[in-house]
């Protein structure tokens, strides 16, 4: 008999705002839980910075829940048009690998570096139109944090601009959705939009990124199919700028809480990689992976996770772990944080991430250049927070300089 699952709002009623002093209690009593999510769903979290890392590599815990699961499940509604979900987080092995081979040579290191340029002339732009505010304040995240990263995404793909906004939309009902009926509409608007996209870059194409994804095939001949092109787009648009608003959304307020911080970073801007590190471990962008189905009885620890269970895996708490880091409820930008898992770890390690690295070391470095005098301007309790496991970050930001 499985034991009644812990409601995570129970043990804290402020756990979407801060969930690590819950993922601490957890961890101590061990690293498999039965809980009950803040939105009411059932499922195994694991946490630990060792188990984390173990879980990511079980195959017995899937990504492919158009195989081996119920969308119902997963989504709340069994009617989500498979297109959206055809794309490499959401398979195993081999079509993971398939679908992988085929998009990842357009995020080479070298293909990202050679972007740095433009991402520092949106963030030029961005904060020129900031620094003309003549109240001297503005959201963070709509002035700045949300318009870089998309426009980077949708420059690369090919987006038209008058179209960005929808997908901001579409996007926010993707990762924490405010309702069934609005999540499964953007399942349904996204798609169609893409595929109209993709027939107008099949008679045109451009330098952009889906014209070369339409038109790669690799040296068996393999190609991405309909589907699986805007499944791939889907995912590369949502996960393209969710992270980097985040990023640069937490890692900012991070600063703003340790001013000692704050100050060492600004006399110093030779620690600007090493501070993005440790924003990522500090205080991730994603709070938890996708979830994963458990295939069969999946024992771990003693723990028996039984199958057909949703399972997630607390990248949150792995970095803050005093098993592998020193003083992790620490912030610290000369920390050595390399090892943190707030990219995932394995096969389905996040692509973009040197995309997103990129992004955030401009970001940051540009900002705190242009405003010495930004500050927040807003108490930490009236922030309003992403809801659900998987995002962690705030809705907006206020700013004053």
């Amino acid at each position: 008999m499985v034991a009644r699952p812990v409601g995570l709002t129970q043990l804290s009623p402020d756990f979407v705002c801060d969930p690590y002093p819950v993922y601490a209690k957890l961890r101590e009593e061990g690293p498999v839980h039965h809980v009950r999510g803040p939105d009411g769903v059932e499922l195994w979290l694991v946490v630990g910075y060792d188990a984390c890392r173990t879980a990511f590599t079980d195959p017995r815990l899937s990504r492919d829940w158009l195989k081996s699961g119920s969308l119902g499940q997963l989504t709340g509604a069994e009617d989500v048009p498979t297109p959206a979900l055809a794309h490499m987080l959401m398979s195993d092995p081999p079509d993971h690998t398939r679908l992988r081979r085929l998009v990842a040579r357009e995020f080479t290191p070298r293909r990202v570096e050679s972007l740095a340029p433009r991402v520092q002339q949106i963030t030029d732009e961005l904060l020129d139109a900031m620094q003309a505010r003549p109240e001297r304040a503005a959201d963070l995240i709509a002035s700045f944090a949300f318009p870089l990263p998309m426009t980077v995404i949708c420059e690369l793909l090919g987006v038209p601009e008058l179209d960005r906004e929808a997908f901001r939309g579409w996007s926010n009902e993707m990762v924490a959705p405010t309702g069934q009926e609005a999540q499964g509409r953007a399942y349904v608007e996204m798609p169609a939009y893409l595929s109209e996209l993709i027939g107008a870059k099949r008679k045109a194409p451009g330098e952009d990124l889906l014209s070369a994804m339409i038109h790669v095939v690799d040296e068996g001949g393999d190609r991405l199919s309909p589907d699986e092109l805007i499944g791939m787009c889907v995912l590369l648009l949502v996960a393209g700028h969710e992270t980097t608003v985040n990023l640069i959304g937490n890692g900012m307020r991070a600063l703003f809480a340790h001013p000692e911080q704050l100050a060492a970073l600004r006399a110093d801007f030779g620690l600007l990689d090493g501070a993005i590190e440790e924003m990522l471990r500090y205080d991730g962008p994603v709070e938890s992976c996708t979830e994963r189905l458990a295939l069969e009885d999946v024992e771990m620890d003693g723990v028996t996770i039984p199958a057909g269970s949703i399972v997630l895996i607390s990248m949150a708490d792995a970095d803050r772990d005093p098993a592998r880091f020193e003083e992790p409820e620490r912030f610290d930008v000369r920390r050595d944080a390399r090892g943190h898992i707030a990219f995932g770890h394995g096969l389905h390690h996040c692509l973009g991430a040197p995309l997103a690295r990129l992004e955030g070391r401009i970001a940051v470095g540009s900002l705190l250049e242009r405003f010495p005098g930004l500050t927040p301007d807003v108490d930490e309790a009236r922030l309003s927070w992403i809801p659900g496991m998987l995002i962690r970050g705030v809705r907006e930001l206020p700013v004053r300089w």
